[in-house]
């Protein structure tokens, strides 16, 4: 067929053919080097006789039209020779499908980005009109920097005879592309090698219940991006996701702060195709033999004696001659030097001399002496004796000091350290004309200290006698302050509760500003009459994760802050989930935290009871959990509500 090319083959006249990358329903995807620009490229061919060839060469010209970095460009298309053939720009990476094959889910903020990245470049696009078509994992490229290369924008659709492409197969394999980032399975629409995500009941399951540790705000993400367009024909208030740039968004808003993703996107490449280094096993060094063991004797060897070997028979003139002595060579005259079989063996190595006398290294045959016995060193004493420092003759010596007129020991005098008047005799020479005495260390501070504490203790003598003297405690309290006595009455017990009355209910949905919730039966459920009853509307999923909203309820106003005691509920219809909260303003928003108590009902009665003392005036009966109807749906409806406080 006109196809059947061979690497090697020059294509256009430009295009050399390098390697064949892959082959199916008669077309072939080859890696190419562009002789005219020298670079490489990636190479479409078909035969041009192929019923896609035109829809091939129209997709390439919608692609052209398409700038943007993350996108492979389209560089050439033409019919030549017999086939029809597309250029793309090259680029290298790893696609999802073997990213999450061999290295696994990713994690959630890495898989965020990099759907986000693609959502922006196929928004890109949908801007110029043009749709990709077939936006598998296998057309998702990620190079060694974590930047995103999208591959086969409206080409590949085309080789794989896909004639329409919408933005709403788009954007379906975008939330495809998120749940295979988080899972390693593929939900979308377009087929792929992944294997296909789990289903139960004929719809697939959620990602987190697929993969523990999804986050809920992108487990929604995709949940909505899934159901948005029969939850905006139904008027539910859902947000708008039904656009790649409206996805890129809400990605982006998850993210938050993006720095380091590329850069963490890129180390969860694994190296399928570095080179591994070969670690050779260790060789111990040689042992170096430049210099014989001076243990070793020499010993010298006579050279053995020569056999006298008969002569040889004369050889015939034509055999070749092959000894210097026939050739007159410069060694015609040297002795003849004898066989190595004719040496006899003998251990050592071999020393020749210089008058060609071998003399042969061996071991000695008697041991080397013993070293001399170890001896300890000498005790060294702890301290120096007196006569240790002598005066150097060479060294002049200062004269000694006359010795004091009339020696006097300080003890003869009575002299102690705090004796003041001695200390200053002394220092003053009075009667025996000796030295001053040196100051001891530490006298100033502590006289110092002595005179601060006498004085604080005559400053707390004059204020004790000051106080005193005007009638108060020496501290300065007034005497005629009566003394509390502990109260022995018992403490109050707490009143017992009590039906409240007085109430009014309005319906609460925080998750749409349009539909109350059947706002105008809302009073059913507090006028007292069990046969009148309010109602939520009826659903076609339930509440949770996967379905449209968590919940709704009823806001009773209690009229005043009041505590709480019993919060009982009259149903139609079971099981219900039911969980209350206590707020002292009226809520605006969707409850957050933990409940004050919750419960599910399996008849027609749920009492609510707090674990602890809680006060409001504002109690939220917030349904988490809607019965089954009859006909299909789910539907949730409260006859009355009791509240019991205090």
């Amino acid at each position: 067929m006109a196809t059947s090319t061979r690497p090697g083959d020059l294509l256009a006249g430009r295009y050399r053919l390098v390697d064949l990358l892959s082959e199916s329903a008669g077309g072939r995807f080859w890696r190419a080097h562009d002789l005219v620009l020298e670079r490489p490229v990636a190479l479409h061919v078909i035969a041009e006789d192929d019923p896609r060839s035109d829809a091939l060469i129209e997709a390439a010209g919608a692609s052209a039209q398409v700038l943007d970095a993350r996108i492979l460009r389209v560089l050439d298309a033409d019919h030549r020779d017999g086939l029809c053939y597309v250029v793309n720009e090259w680029g290298n990476g790893i696609s999802l499908d073997i990213l999450v094959l061999q290295a696994g889910p990713l994690g959630p903020r890495r898989a965020a980005w990099l759907v986000a990245d693609v959502a922006a470049a196929i928004a890109r696009a949908h801007q110029a009109g043009v749709a990709h078509g077939r936006l598998n994992p296998e057309n998702v490229l990620i190079d060694r920097f974590g930047s995103v290369r999208l591959i086969g924008l409206c080409v590949d659709a085309a080789l794989h005879g896909i004639r329409t492409r919408d933005e709403e197969t788009d954007r379906a394999d975008l939330a495809g592309l998120l749940y295979c980032a988080l899972t390693a399975t593929w939900p979308g629409p377009s087929d792929s090698i992944v294997p296909a995500a789990p289903v139960a009941h004929g719809e697939v399951l959620a990602p987190r219940r697929v993969r523990a540790g999804v986050p809920r705000a992108l487990d929604q993400l995709w949940c909505e991006v899934v159901t948005s367009g029969d939850r905006r024909r139904h008027g539910n208030g859902a947000p708008d996701l039904s656009s790649a740039a409206a996805i890129s968004q809400a990605l982006t808003d998850f993210l938050g702060d993006t720095t380091g993703l590329p850069e963490a996107l890129a180390a969860s490449i694994p190296p399928i195709n570095d080179v591994q280094p070969v670690n050779l096993p260790s060789v111990a060094d040689p042992v170096p033999h430049d210099y014989p063991d001076p243990t070793v004797q020499v010993v010298a060897r006579e050279e053995p004696a020569v056999l006298e070997e008969p002569e040889p028979e004369p050889e015939p003139a034509t055999q070749p001659v092959d000894r210097l002595d026939e050739l007159g060579g410069e060694d015609a005259d040297d002795p003849p030097i004898p066989s190595v079989s004719d040496l006899p063996t003998e251990a050592g190595m071999p020393v020749f001399g210089e008058d060609d006398q071998v003399e042969w290294l061996r071991a000695r045959s008697t041991p080397p002496p013993p070293p001399p016995p170890f001896e300890d060193p000498p005790e060294r004493p702890l301290f120096s004796p007196d006569n240790v420092r002598r005066p150097r003759p060479d060294v002049p010596q200062p004269p000694a000091p006359p010795p004091p007129a009339s020696p006097r020991p300080v003890a003869a005098t009575g002299f102690w350290p705090w004796d003041a008047e001695a200390a200053a005799g002394l220092r003053n020479g009075d009667g025996d004309g000796t030295s001053e005495i040196d100051t001891v260390p530490g006298r100033s501070w502590l006289r110092l200290a002595i005179g601060i504490a006498a004085a604080l203790l005559l400053l707390m003598g004059v204020v004790v006698a000051f106080n005193l003297g005007r009638g108060r405690t020496p501290l300065g309290f007034a005497t005629d302050e009566p003394t509390p006595t502990p109260s022995t009455s018992a403490p109050a017990s707490p009143a017992a509760p009590h039906h409240l009355t007085g109430l009014t209910a309005t319906a609460f949905d925080p998750y749409d500003s349009k539909r109350e919730e059947h706002d105008e039966e809302a009073a059913n459920a507090v006028d007292g009459n069990p046969q009148t009853t309010w109602a939520t509307y009826t659903y076609y999923d339930q509440f949770g994760p996967g379905g449209l909203k968590p919940g709704v309820g009823l806001v009773v106003d209690l009229g005043r802050s009041t505590e709480i005691a019993s919060v009982d509920l009259a149903l139609a219809g079971s099981p219900t989930s039911v969980s209350l909260y206590v707020y002292d303003a009226g809520p605006t928003k969707a409850p957050t935290g933990a409940p004050v108590a919750k419960g599910r009902s399996t008849g027609d009665r749920l009492t609510l009871t707090p674990a602890h003392a809680v006060t409001g005036r504002y109690a939220l009966v917030w349904i988490t959990s809607l019965p089954p109807v009859s006909g299909g749906g789910f539907r949730g409806e409260i006859a009355e509500v009791t509240v019991d406080g205090r």
